[in-house]
């Protein structure tokens, strides 16, 4: 008998998986690689190592954002289409749970846990919405709910599987340590970006002036201070390690690699201060005397200079060919004006 697991490194589904292995279930988990996710390790894969089972890492399709622009049952407290999401998911665990021979799908909801995608009739309609009725079984919450084909079948032992319910996480923790797991999974902050309100304010920015968003689109949010004008788009780096992303992706053949980003239009302006430490800023979109201006102005405010001098010069221009302009700072007001 073999099971997939929706493993996304989380307690829960870490918890999940290793409930249904003590059951002496062959398990092969997946994890879904996101755009709008925020992680600097990776817990599922060194969780899969540590379990001794097969990882399957699944990127999201373009087809994805339209996921997040038009969500059939809404978003959550910020661009978060919760149940959308996870439909989205399921439906992609169902065909991959067809590829490996798996019978039935294990995830780490826990009823009650999230308001919008894991009370009862939320997880009835995403598993109808999936096709996968009674074939999804939900080993932390598995007494609370109605009996599923896996467990009628006999293929899992219900009495082995819980009955927790809530947000508290402390029955989770408990059977961690239990477990001798309680190194091995991340703090309940980050997650997904898009129930941040900053991060979300960017995504709906995004949507309104580009029609034909993408994913590279979406991972670009992450990186920097973003600042709108007009139909420009202004990122501004906020430290070193931005600084480098930020310049890779203005090399042709370079880019995000690993983070979901292509390298950018060669047509994008490059704009730093030379002589002092600087962000490294990037100018999308028609370049307009008034958006150049504003990303000079940027470049300098951020900029060592920015604090000692009141007329700095900014280098910009794509490729080797630069120009010079030189700014005052520009002012706190204006900064919070255009700040996406």
């Amino acid at each position: 008998m073999k099971a997939l697991a929706l493993l996304s490194g989380g307690l829960d589904s870490i918890l999940a998986t290793k409930l249904i292995l003590d059951q002496g279930i062959e398990v092969v988990a997946v994890k879904f690689i996101l755009p709008v996710t925020s992680e600097k390790r990776d817990y599922a894969e060194e969780i899969a190592k540590k379990f001794g089972i097969s990882l399957i890492q699944a990127e999201v399709g373009e087809e994805y954002l339209d996921v997040i622009r038009n969500p059939t049952y809404g978003y959550g407290s910020g661009m978060n289409p919760c149940i959308d999401c996870r439909i989205y998911m399921l439906r992609e665990a169902k065909r991959i749970a067809k590829e490996v021979g798996a019978k039935f799908i294990v995830t780490g909801d826990v009823l009650g846990e999230r308001p919008m995608s894991q009370h009862r009739k939320a997880l009835e309609l995403e598993e109808k919405e999936a096709g996968l009725e009674n074939m999804i079984l939900r080993p932390l919450s598995a007494k609370l709910l109605p009996e599923t084909i896996p467990e009628r079948e006999g293929w899992v032992d219900r009495s082995k599987l819980l009955a927790i319910r809530g947000r508290s996480r402390k029955p989770q923790i408990a059977l961690a340590e239990k477990f001798g797991l309680h190194e091995d999974y991340p703090s309940p902050s980050g997650g997904c970006l898009l129930t941040y309100k900053e991060f979300a304010s960017k995504v709906r920015d995004l949507f309104e002036h580009k029609e034909e968003a993408t994913k590279r689109d979406v991972s670009l949010l992450k990186i920097g201070r973003h600042f709108r004008v007009a139909s420009s788009k202004i990122i501004v780096g906020r430290n070193e390690e931005e600084n480098k992303l930020l310049l890779e992706l203005t090399k042709p053949l370079q880019g995000l690699r690993g983070r979901g980003a292509e390298p950018h239009s060669p047509e994008d302006y490059v704009f730093e201060v030379p002589g002092f430490g600087s962000p490294i800023t990037i100018l999308e979109g028609p370049k307009s005397k008034e958006a150049i201006e504003l990303a000079a102005k940027l470049t300098a405010r951020y900029s060592d200079a920015g604090a000692k001098e009141k007329a700095i010069q900014v280098e910009y221009g794509n490729g080797e060919k630069k120009a010079r302009i030189i700014v005052s700072p520009l002012d706190e007001n204006e900064v919070a004006r255009l700040r996406i």
